[in-house]
């Protein structure tokens, strides 16, 4: 379910002690954000939610679950 796929991949950012730790498994499609998301990251949960948030210094901030599209 998404809330059971949502918490999995809220631990890995949990877990991450630097960015590049978010690339594996590689579904987690880590990707940069532009615009009016300028200085996020994002990955994917599913095909339509992603988690955004900064990652500054080792740590996670401002994380949250989003249908961006």
């Amino acid at each position: 379910t998404l809330v059971k796929r949502a918490l999995r991949h809220f631990e890995y950012i949990h877990q991450a002690t630097a960015l590049e730790d978010l690339k594996v498994p590689p579904s987690n499609r880590l990707h940069k954000l532009s615009a009016d998301r300028e200085g996020q990251y994002a990955i994917s949960v599913n095909s339509q939610w992603r988690i955004c948030f900064r990652f500054v210094a080792g740590n996670a901030y401002e994380v949250e679950l989003t249908d961006y599209h």
